[in-house]
């Protein structure tokens, strides 16, 4: 990778959009110390809740939500505006045919993605301020008043707008992709804050000399996780295809041998993101009656201890729900009958299957077993963290999920940064 980023430098091209990328990158970072105008204390408000969604969210954003920047819902609204766009697709033919329009419909689906991630960013910003502005660390501007609250409503959905704008400038100018990399930019981001805390924990006063055992423990667990993430990134199971000899005028076309990629973890984080959404939905929800009396409050106190981090029922609900949604993510992004259809308009066929029907089944079944194996995966990843947490005491400084995200968006840059090179060294070969 380091040799990559070397040999990418020394080109101009490559080395400008490199920069570009940094200085993108680098503003989105300095837009999130930038705190929201005329509330104070929602941010202690929001880390105090004791909420693991909330924890989520400040996690995807950098810190920025339990800090309440302007950036404070960063990038998550357009991620979740993406998600249901992807869901609505199956179920609405309209959006299913813009899918399939080429860069025409994806610039339609984009746009109509992006106003969607607005509105909801507003209807985020508006739960959060009217959810916690009873608390007592909240405090609004005596000069504004009840305009206090919608300044910062405008605030974060601006926000949200030019992280979104940043995102799509990086993809466009620059290298990699941009909301993968603001992301990225977030956990990294917090990796000395994290690395500082994690130390004070083992060498602090009051510590004893369990961390001899302890770090070293860390130290190999974190790096034989990274090599498990880089592992099943690039595998994939490869359908061999053939394509049979067609006469088209006077030129022979086809004849050759390639392969179809089914990726073993195809879904990326987006299971896990889905699945620790799903189980902190309802100590969410019932977050603002906690303090309450009656039956909210009782339910809110059962989610809260046994849907918690440390629980058994937590840790079989996070293996149910990552297994489920890694299966239902695959059924909506994968599909095995037009990728059969294809494969038999261009005169190709896998080796010892028929087309048509039985090729979609075929490739189907093998889909379903890479997932299976992807799932596996995931639930690994999942219950990792707490394992740690439960065994020594200690958790990795990075949550697996970022080190998840961290290293598949490191690889998939690189190849980008590869896949450039290559170009050019094709081009140049060329003129």
């Amino acid at each position: 990778m380091f040799q990559t980023l070397k040999n990418a430098w020394k080109i101009p091209e490559t080395r400008k959009k490199m920069i570009f990328t940094l200085i993108m990158l680098l503003i989105f970072r300095l837009l999130s110390y930038i705190p929201v105008p005329g509330i104070t204390g929602m941010g202690e408000a929001i880390s105090e809740s004791g909420v693991g969604i909330f924890g989520l969210m400040s996690f995807m954003t950098g810190g920025s939500l339990s800090q309440f920047t302007v950036m404070g819902l960063g990038i998550t609204p357009y991620i979740n505006a993406s998600i249901i766009m992807q869901l609505l697709a199956v179920v609405i033919p309209s959006l299913g045919k813009l899918q399939k329009e080429g860069a025409e419909g994806r610039k339609k689906i984009n746009r109509i993605t992006r106003y969607s991630a607005m509105g909801l960013a507003a209807v985020m910003a508006i739960v959060f301020i009217i959810g916690f502005s009873g608390s007592e660390s909240v405090k609004v501007d005596s000069t504004l008043g009840f305009f206090g609250y919608v300044v910062a409503v405008i605030a974060l959905t601006a926000g949200t707008a030019l992280a979104i704008w940043i995102g799509e400038r990086i993809t466009e100018d620059g290298i990699g992709n941009g909301i993968s990399l603001l992301i990225f930019a977030g956990i990294v981001a917090r990796l000395p804050i994290q690395i500082y805390e994690f130390a004070v924990n083992m060498f602090g006063a009051g510590s004893d000399s369990s961390y001899f055992i302890k770090v070293p423990l860390i130290i190999i667990g974190t790096v034989l996780l990274i090599t498990l993430i880089v592992f099943v990134d690039n595998g994939e199971r490869r359908i061999p295809v053939q394509y049979a000899k067609r006469n088209v005028g006077r030129k022979l076309y086809g004849g050759q041998s390639t392969h179809i990629p089914i990726k073993v973890n195809s879904s990326g984080v987006m299971p896990l993101i889905f699945a620790m959404a799903f189980i902190s939905f309802p100590t969410t929800i019932l977050v603002f009656a906690k303090n309450s009396t009656g039956f909210f409050n009782t339910l809110y106190n059962f989610f809260a201890t046994w849907f918690a981090s440390g629980a058994w029922p937590y840790y079989v609900a996070t293996a149910i729900l990552v297994m489920a949604f890694a299966y239902f993510y695959s059924s909506i992004t994968f599909d095995p009958i037009e990728m059969a259809k294809n494969m038999q308009q261009y005169g190709g066929f896998i080796p010892g299957i028929r087309p048509g029907k039985p090729t979609s089944d075929y490739i189907k079944k093998i889909n379903l077993r890479v997932v299976f194996v992807g799932a596996l995966y995931l639930t690994f990843i999942a219950v990792v963290p707490s394992l740690f947490l439960l065994i020594f005491g200690e958790n990795f400084v990075l949550g697996s999920t970022g080190v998840m995200i961290a290293v598949s968006v490191a690889l998939e840059t690189t190849r980008q940064l590869e896949s450039m090179l290559v170009m050019r060294h094709y081009k140049g070969f060329l003129d």
